[in-house]
């Protein structure tokens, strides 16, 4: 597979609008200066109280279907406090609440269940962590799993009927096997080619592209186009040299309308820009400053013909940044730490919906789902809007 380098000046100019990018939004900001930008308000309602005195672990993805209907993910029970949260599940049990919810959950867009499904059953071996949920075309539900052995993904119907298993599970793998995968984090869909984008992941450090109907891996790419490298790499640095490997995990693979495919480059704190054969086109570095968990999550695009918009979850600066998809350049972004309705706790994975709502998980101590009611395209204030709450009406 050929290499593509980075520009130079790119990536110069890159590092510096994600330097300063905060500082320059905000003198504007105090200036009284404005932005055109899609507007939202955090939905404080949506969902409805689940039954069952069930309750949501950690939250680890969320797709939306054909209908705007919302499928979230959660990992139930290997994150909830066996003593102060799920007290009837104890054996004993030591109090009339509480149980974790089945690991998958559909809402209608008014935040009504409509089914609740998953774990271990016949045919397939459930992950051992399961990561990222996401809806094709056909209304078909895929499932990736980030946990040490789990290398393979599951396929099944809108209902949650199994359907298939790509990938042998407890398989060791690498980022040059085309046969398995490396504990992935997320599944995206181009339908009209019939390819999946494989966000692989945890263990490997590539984009893989797979064929829907078979699961074969068609292609696959590092950082910059290159080759993928699974060889050790040092801390992330921000004053280092840019990285010419994705460090783990690479955390997302969106195609878009237009050719071209982002990736989340997560402790790297920055998206690179594929066309879909591989070839590297642009990169920018958000909040470079980040460490740890790094500042680059999860991304969806506006939903308009010509996906204008892009939005981007930061879990360890908890915000969501609003962009410019084709500049690359971050208008505004909301947010804050915390645990009220429009805060987040590690902002993990976010979807949009046919209608411009954009809808937000959070892992770890975060373990919920939030809708954002979307508003229109329309003036907002340049850098942090802090905490969207509804107007009074």
């Amino acid at each position: 597979m050929p290499t593509f380098r980075p520009s130079t000046r790119w990536t110069a100019l890159a590092v510096a609008i994600a330097g300063l990018g905060t500082a320059y939004t905000a003198l504007d900001a105090d200036n009284g200066q404005t932005v055109q930008a899609p507007r939202f308000e955090v939905d404080p309602m949506w969902p409805k109280p689940l039954p069952n005195h069930w309750l949501l672990g950690s939250v680890i993805g969320v797709g939306v279907d054909s209908r705007d209907h919302v499928f979230i993910i959660h990992r139930g029970d290997s994150t909830l406090n066996q003593r102060t949260e799920v007290g009837m599940k104890a054996n004993p049990p030591i109090a009339e609440c509480c149980q974790s919810a089945p690991p998958v959950l559909e809402f209608d867009p008014d935040g009504n269940l409509v089914k609740a499904w998953g774990g271990p059953g016949e045919g397939y071996v459930w992950p051992s962590s399961n990561h990222g949920i996401a809806v094709d075309a056909k209304d078909n539900v895929w499932i990736g799993g980030n946990g040490a052995r789990d290398s393979h993904i599951l396929k099944f119907s809108h209902d949650g009927k199994f359907l298939q298993q790509f990938g042998t599970p407890n398989e060791t793998t690498n980022s040059l096997d085309s046969t398995h995968f490396g504990r992935v984090a997320k599944i995206t869909f181009d339908d009209k080619a019939n390819e999946a984008y494989v966000a692989d992941g945890y263990g490997n450090k590539r984009v893989a592209v797979v064929d829907m109907t078979s699961g074969k891996v068609k292609r696959f790419w590092g950082a910059y186009g290159n080759a993928p490298d699974d060889a050790r790499m040092p801390p992330y640095d921000p004053s280092a040299p840019l990285a010419q490997q994705f460090r783990n995990p690479v955390h997302c693979a969106e195609p878009t309308t237009d050719g071209l495919v982002y990736v989340c480059d997560r402790p790297n704190d920055r998206i690179q820009v594929f066309r879909k054969n591989g070839q590297y086109v642009k990169e920018v570095r958000v909040a470079p400053m980040t460490r740890g968990d790094g500042s680059v999550w999860d991304i969806a695009f506006s939903r308009d013909a010509a996906q204008k918009y892009l939005y981007l979850a930061d879990g360890k600066n908890e915000r969501v940044y609003v962009m410019d998809r084709e500049k690359l350049e971050i208008l505004t972004w909301f947010g804050d730490g915390g645990r009220q309705p429009g805060q987040f706790f590690a902002v993990h994975s976010i979807a949009s919906d046919s209608k411009g709502n954009v809808y937000t998980t959070e892992t770890y101590e975060g373990k919920r789902v939030q809708k954002f009611r979307y508003l229109g395209v329309g003036a907002v204030k340049p850098g942090a809007q802090g905490v969207l709450w509804p107007a009074r009406r």
